[in-house]
């Protein structure tokens, strides 16, 4: 016997997020890999000025995506077949993963001057490898920043001549007024704090609701196995 009424509504929020969570855990795993195979970036892994991060960065990515992809399928085993086995491992991989966003975003915002300053410094070894080297992997890597962060070089606007190649394309007032990317990135933490670990604590909001619909669609089912009639 099925469920039905509230256990029925949580069971379909419970596919829904788990789609969401294998459509995101794709991604990001896509990403990673895509990241450390691709001939655009995988000189980053060679590059001997604070790569660290980068590699970190994409080891994260590829292990997150799969924890996100184990947990859609414990999600949509769970919901789709009322089996409470899955959705208890699905309920505790859930769990953890809140738990990791909420600490991550009060750490990035108690920390955020010395989150900043790193950025900042892994950036200006890649671009200093980049003029050293004029490596295109490089070259990409810098683009990607440039395009993200809406800056240009260390100079920025009209002094930076090293890497304009890779700066956004904008207009000749909009060049003269483009700042640096050392400076941007430094400050984004600090003057946006706020802002990134709000994305933190929402992300840790989404994961609670979807422990919430577990509890729902638990005790659905078990009433209804207990309520099922027996047959004499």
């Amino acid at each position: 016997m099925g469920v039905d009424g509230c256990g029925q509504l949580a069971k379909c929020i419970l596919i829904l997020f788990s789609v969401l969570f294998a459509i995101i855990g794709l991604g990001m795993a896509g990403l990673g890999i895509g990241l450390r195979l691709s001939a655009d970036t995988r000189g980053l892994f060679d590059v001997d000025l604070k790569t660290q991060q980068f590699v970190i960065f994409v080891v994260v990515l590829i292990v997150l995506g799969g924890l996100m992809v184990l947990v859609s399928i414990c999600g949509l085993h769970g919901a789709c077949g009322e089996n409470i086995s899955s959705l208890r491992v699905f309920a505790i991989l859930v769990a953890i993963i809140a738990g990791v966003e909420i600490g991550a975003g009060v750490l990035v915002y108690m920390r955020s001057t010395e989150v900043s300053q790193h950025l900042g410094e892994v950036y200006a070894s890649i671009y200093a490898q980049f003029l050293n080297t004029r490596d295109s992997s490089l070259g990409t890597t810098l683009k990607i920043i440039h395009q993200a962060f809406d800056c240009c070089g260390v100079g920025g606007g009209l002094l930076e001549v090293f890497v304009r190649d890779t700066c956004p394309d904008k207009s000749l007032w909009d060049t003269i007024t483009n700042p640096g990317c050392p400076s941007v990135i430094m400050n984004l933490f600090e003057d946006k704090a706020p802002m990134v670990m709000g994305f933190f604590l929402a992300s840790g909001a989404i994961m609670i609701a979807a422990l919430v619909c577990f509890a729902l669609l638990s005790n659905a089912i078990k009433q209804s196995r207990y309520s099922a009639p027996g047959f004499f």
